[in-house]
């Protein structure tokens, strides 16, 4: 998968993908999009382009910066092309879909596009993929949503990824706690999720002692269930933390349950704060070894869109399909199929390749003058006639590795 060269030079971090990688990815989008059909999750279809104060509703300057910007020729609005379809779906359920009741699960597989390209791999053209839940404000739904990942994540070749979970709910309510405005978090909230240690220690000068121990902490409490434990006893004492960050921790003990029962394996890091600022609550994020940066990445993002002036509770996961593909070790499947006669050479071929195609055979015909064989067009048979009727017969592989 790459950029042509010479004259039809592609934009810098914009891929295309050639056989049989091309066939590679979309069975990979095929399987996964029939995985969240499984667990109850329907297909959407977003525009790839939109009004630009609707694509970028309820969301932060990250997005925003990451977002193309072109100027409609029909009504001289701003349009934005979308770099994460989450906002779209968000609003499809919000404003199109406005179901009451029941959950909505919804997913969705479509490119994106950045303005600016990825720093560690350049891309600026990712197939995202990705799944969620609208109308639960319960920490169950970010149970499921996790397990899905998880399973997204196998079916793609990644048989033990590393999942951290982390709630930014325990961030703010001790920046709510310090009295730390917007300005004082910002740096703050950045170095926490680079685990720079001694920034963290400058920034948090001036910081009254308590509250300083306490963000101190946050960088190394990461390991399993027990770092719960640790951090409850870390943010003990006078003054008391903000019920926000007890509460934080409550939905981080639930998880760990729910994946206990499950039998899975689920790690803690309460430090783990990444994503776009939209983003809040349980955050969580696939890792895999050898490669420096998540694979997929999700978490809560209540509020984003509201029904009827009412907060909409909403959680989900996303993922670059390439990047699952690259790095999952998956591969197209044999393709093999069957060579046949062009139809006007033959008389009754026509007929015995519809039979051979209804039944979910790949038939290739041999066109008039053209030069190659069977193992030319990756055809592993070929039509020929046997007596009043036409057999698929195969071809035999030559001991040089030339064709049939």
């Amino acid at each position: 998968m790459g950029a042509a060269a010479g004259p039809w030079l592609l934009p810098a971090g914009v891929e295309e993908v050639l056989p049989p990688d091309a066939r590679g990815l979309e069975e990979l989008r095929r399987d996964v999009v029939d995985l969240f059909s499984a667990w109850g999750y329907e297909l959407v279809m977003p525009p790839f382009l939109e009004y630009l104060d609707s694509l970028l509703l309820g969301t932060g300057p990250d997005l925003d910066l990451r977002t193309f910007k072109v100027t409609d020729q029909v009504s001289g609005r701003m349009l934005g092309v979308r770099a994460d379809m989450t906002p779209q779906v968000a609003r499809i359920d919000a404003h199109r879909l406005a179901r009451e009741g029941a959950p909505i699960r919804l997913c969705y597989a479509g490119t994106v596009l950045h303005a600016r390209a990825d720093r560690v791999s350049g891309a600026r053209s990712p197939v995202q993929v990705g799944a969620e839940i609208y109308g639960h404000a319960g920490v169950e739904s970010d149970i499921e949503a996790i397990g899905l990942m998880l399973e997204m994540l196998r079916s793609a070749g990644f048989e033990r990824p590393h999942i951290d979970v982390g709630h930014l709910g325990v961030f703010r309510g001790l920046a709510r706690g310090a009295a730390l405005d917007d300005a004082e978090q910002a740096p703050l909230f950045a170095a926490l999720q680079r685990k720079a240690e001694a920034e963290i220690d400058d920034l948090l000068q001036g910081v009254p002692a308590p509250w300083r121990e306490r963000f101190g902490h946050l960088a190394g409490l990461n390991g399993g269930p027990e770092t719960l434990d640790e951090a409850a006893g870390r943010f003990a004492g006078d003054p008391p933390v903000p019920e926000e960050v007890e509460a934080a921790l409550g939905d981080l003990r639930a998880i760990s349950e729910g994946f206990r029962r499950l039998g899975e394996t689920v790690h803690f890091d309460l430090a783990e704060l990444r994503g776009y600022r939209y983003h809040g609550g349980v955050g969580f994020a696939a890792f895999v070894p050898g490669h420096g940066r998540e694979i997929a990445r999700g978490g809560r993002y209540d509020g984003m869109t509201t029904v009827d002036g009412r907060p909409r509770p909403a959680t989900g996961f996303s993922a670059d399909l390439r990047t699952l593909y690259q790095l999952g070790g998956r591969r197209p499947g044999r393709r093999g199929g069957v060579l046949a006669p062009w139809p006007g050479e033959a008389d009754g071929v026509d007929r015995a390749v519809r039979e051979l195609r209804a039944a979910g055979e790949r038939v290739v015909h041999r066109l008039p003058g053209q030069s190659g064989g069977a193992r030319d067009l990756e055809c592993d048979r070929e039509l020929v006639r046997d007596g009043d009727r036409w057999v698929a017969v195969a071809v035999p592989v030559t001991g040089d590795g030339g064709h049939g």
